[in-house]
């Protein structure tokens, strides 16, 4: 099977081809420049950007693979959840492109993406020992989700953020520390030298018998500590805040996911998303998990938002013989608790 996956939930416009698990191409076009001076995604400006980039970036996917159009089996599009802008850019050259080819189109869930992306290989790579079930850790700016995924499309939502995503806490405190957009990168960065023990944040911990999360808190406490002691110009103080808001907000993640693995006896534990890229959030969580827990991530290509990971969702639900029926559409909010209900067809055979 050759599918064409497409990607535009947020702001990286993205296309890959993939053929049984094997990613020949993966391209991504982001709007970093775009939305730089704003210190967040503007919602308007990424759908013009997407449309400015999708057709260009599809066409780079197949000369990269070394594929036609019409050597597709099928077509993969994100449509849900995510900004409705640029889900509905996607979703209208995909539509555009099974018809013309007369080949199936299959709608993917943002997030059922992401749970696949360990599971993408590259040429010549063996494929990953992860299989179903697992506990999934699903950070980016968007969502922290922890998950119970039974099997494939069975999914069982254990724990969520109440407030601001990890991402989005990363976004927000780089801004308040006057550093760049995007925030991950950045505090990882300045982070990067500093003392993770010098300031104790505070973490929020909740209900410790649930799996939710809260950075709100974590961001409020990082503005105070700022205004009471400013770093000024000196830079290891700076290293150092950077390096406790980090480890306040990365301990969190780490300790409700491991605890979410023992809740329901599982010894498999997948951490993707663009926030699952953090070194140190890989780090703490291979120490931590010992040998008890097997951690699975994405490689970093991977993490962020990605044709290749709608691809290979897609190439599963259509072996599973399931394809979109013309009434599919976009669906900005989405609970993964509906995956297999939304738009999915029909059971028809490939053609």
């Amino acid at each position: 099977m050759t599918i064409l996956g497409i990607e535009s939930s947020c702001d990286e416009t993205s296309a890959a081809i993939v053929e049984e698990g094997v990613v020949l191409s993966n391209v991504v076009q982001g709007q970093v420049e775009v939305h730089a001076e704003y210190g967040g995604v503007v919602p308007e400006l990424a759908s013009r950007a997407h449309i400015h980039n999708i057709y260009p970036v599809i066409t780079e996917a197949l000369l990269r693979a070394g594929r036609q159009a019409a050597d597709l089996t099928g077509i993969a599009v994100t449509a849900g959840p995510g900004l409705i802008g640029g889900l509905l850019v996607g979703l209208a050259l995909a539509k555009g492109l099974a018809l013309a080819l007369q080949k199936p189109l299959i709608g993917i869930h943002h997030m059922e993406g992401h749970l696949m992306s360990p599971f993408l290989r590259l040429r010549h790579e063996t494929p990953s020992d992860c299989t179903f079930p697992f506990v999934a850790l699903l950070v980016s700016g968007g969502h922290t989700w922890l998950l119970h995924a039974k099997a494939f499309g069975d999914y069982e939502l254990l724990g969520q953020t109440r407030d601001d995503a990890a991402g989005e806490a990363f976004d927000k405190g780089a801004r308040l520390l006057g550093l760049p957009y995007p925030g991950g990168p950045a505090i990882a960065a300045l982070a990067n030298g500093g003392d993770a023990q010098a300031i104790r944040f505070p973490r929020a911990w909740l209900d410790r018998q649930r799996f939710d999360f809260s950075f709100s808190g974590l961001k409020t406490a990082l503005r105070t500590h700022l205004l009471n002691h400013p770093p000024g110009e000196d830079l290891q103080t700076a290293r150092d805040i950077a390096a406790s808001y980090q480890e306040a907000l990365v301990e969190v993640l780490v300790e409700k996911a491991l605890a979410a693995c023992r809740a329901v006896g599982c010894t498999r534990l997948l951490v993707a998303g663009g926030v699952g890229a953090n070194q140190r959030l890989r780090e703490l969580l291979q120490q931590k998990a010992g040998q008890r827990i097997a951690v699975y991530a994405p490689p970093l290509a991977f993490c962020t938002d990605n044709g290749a990971m709608i691809a290979l969702a897609g190439e599963v639900r259509l072996l599973r013989g399931e394809r979109s029926d013309d009434a599919l559409t976009v669906r900005p909010r989405w609970p993964i608790g509906e995956v297999a209900f939304f738009s999915l067809a029909k059971a028809l055979p490939l053609q």
